[in-house]
């Protein structure tokens, strides 16, 4: 099939959506969600397959090599914009090789400890930080990815240094903290939301500039006295450079649609996420905005790319 034929006819197959992290994690939960939204809209079935390592870079290389028809898209959420300040070469130009469709799903980032941890507010973190330097120990996903910076922006903004233990991806790094291996880790709400609900683990901040109707005891980074913390993790969805105006634009109304859903509005809210689609041009516009306040990050810890 063409790829202009396919563009008259998209999807008349599955589509598959790479998730470039390990499953469980925050960008793999809600890409599933929005799949299977998509599935039920369109009638043709959108499959979620998860290629981690690499801090995403594997997955999303995939993709930007693959056919551009529409069948082949990428999730990612913000580490995307950080890629070009971790890897001194990438395999692919992220700018150019993929075309950004929507957002979907934004979701303060949460500092979580387990549930039993002797830290019970942000405050007591950062003493036993303040205490035992570089031996309070956090998860993420990889070096370069959002928690990672996330975790390491904080230290900065209080003058502590912690310990960064890496794993595949960030339900790894849950099940660390879960597990007492390590001792805390930055999270997006939709990863964490479960254990949190089920009383595993307790959220000592959340970023953003008000509380969470769904989390109204825990505080925000300004009021445990963290000033101006303001990281939001989104999740978005790519195709290949050159892939047809009729189907990206056509994708585009699906996930606009399915973000104005009751269902899709539900899910959000109760991962303590806001429940809206932010479409191509103001996609671009959130990427620009991300790379540059990343940058800013990635110099102020000498951050060596690789």
């Amino acid at each position: 099939m063409s790829v202009s034929h396919a563009a008259d006819t998209w999807p008349d197959r599955a589509v598959r959506i790479v998730v470039p992290y390990g499953p469980g994690g925050a960008v793999d939960v809600a890409t599933r969600k929005m799949a299977q939204m998509l599935s039920s809209q369109t009638g043709q079935s959108f499959v979620v397959e998860n290629k981690p390592g690499a801090t995403g870079t594997i997955g999303v290389s995939q993709v930007a090599r693959a056919t551009p028809d529409g069948y082949t898209l990428v999730a990612n959420d913000t580490t995307y914009s950080l890629l070009p300040y971790i890897f001194k070469k990438l395999p692919f130009d992220p700018a150019e090789d993929l075309q950004p469709v929507s957002a979907f799903v934004f979701a303060p980032m949460a500092l979580a400890v387990s549930a039993d941890s002797s830290s019970h507010t942000l405050d007591d973190l950062i003493a036993q930080a303040r205490a035992k330097p570089n031996m309070i120990t956090y998860g993420s996903g990889g070096p370069g990815t959002t928690p990672h910076f996330a975790a390491e922006a904080l230290g900065l903004a209080t003058g502590v240094k912690f310990m960064h233990v890496p794993f595949k991806g960030a339900a790894e790094a849950t099940q660390a903290v879960l597990g007492k291996v390590i001792d805390f880790q930055f999270a997006s709400t939709t990863g964490v939301m479960g254990p949190v609900q089920g009383g595993q683990l307790r959220l000592l901040a959340v970023s953003g500039n008000k509380r969470l109707p769904v989390l109204p005891d825990v505080p925000t980074f300004a009021e445990a006295g963290v000033k101006d913390f303001g990281v939001v993790n989104w999740t978005g969805l790519w195709a290949p450079k050159g892939t047809p105006p009729d189907v990206t634009d056509r994708l585009q109304r699906e996930i606009a649609t399915a973000m104005a859903s009751e269902e899709m509005k539900t899910f959000a809210t109760k991962m303590g996420a806001e429940p809206r689609a932010a479409d191509a041009t103001e996609f671009r516009g959130i990427l620009a905005d991300s790379g540059q306040m990343w940058g800013k990050v990635v110099r102020s810890i000498g951050f060596d790319a690789k």
